[in-house]
């Protein structure tokens, strides 16, 4: 019996291999054509979670629904985050507001912690403006209604640096960083900004 030579095997075997390989690039192409697309950059919440000076915010708006803003990407944000340090120097913690409550009436702890959470929303809600990116030399209306942050240029400024290094926001709060990530933009503040609401 006579074998068939390798060659002849390969001149078989060759347009049928051709064909396979073919069809398989062509099932690879189809696939990561229709894979959706992915960033590298991080969201907001994951900017917020890797930033240690940033924590208290952060565990702050955790508490709320509106936390989901902060991994979707289909939402543009730009937060200004106070420091754990200006957190603390408050003199009224953001769950407690901002008016003093001791007329001594009592109230059931169902209604305090009602409380405490709208106090904690109001507080966050104007550390945070619905649109992203935005400008540093325009007004902008937070996510608390009626409540909005201005910014001034830093008069002994040169210049030179970022455009957020050279200026303040409601009147005196430094920017000391900034951020960038898949769904805005995280700028962290030495300073917070008071949930008073504006006066027209």
């Amino acid at each position: 019996m006579h074998l068939p030579s390798i060659s002849s095997l390969l001149l078989l075997l060759l347009p049928l291999l051709t064909l396979t390989f073919a069809s398989q690039a062509d099932q690879v192409a189809m696939h990561t054509e229709n894979q959706p697309t992915t960033s590298n950059k991080p969201t907001l919440a994951d900017l917020l979670t890797i930033e240690p000076s940033a924590s208290i915010f952060y565990g702050y708006a955790r508490e709320l629904e509106m936390s989901s803003m902060l991994s979707d990407g289909r939402l543009k944000l730009t937060l200004f985050v106070p420091t754990n340090k200006a957190v603390m120097a408050l003199a009224r913690k953001p769950h407690q507001g901002m008016d003093d409550v001791d007329d001594g009436v009592e109230i059931s702890e169902e209604e305090f912690d009602s409380q405490s959470k709208s106090n904690v929303e109001h507080w966050v809600s104007v550390h945070v403006i619905p649109e992203a990116p935005i400008s540093l030399n325009s007004q902008y209306e937070t996510l608390l209604r009626g409540k909005s942050i201005t910014f001034t240029p830093i008069s002994k400024n040169d210049g030179k640096g970022p455009e957020w290094s050279r200026v303040t926001l409601e009147d005196g709060i430094r920017i000391l960083d900034k951020r960038e990530g898949l769904n805005g933009v995280l700028y962290l503040i030495d300073s917070t900004i008071s949930p008073e609401v504006d006066c027209d």
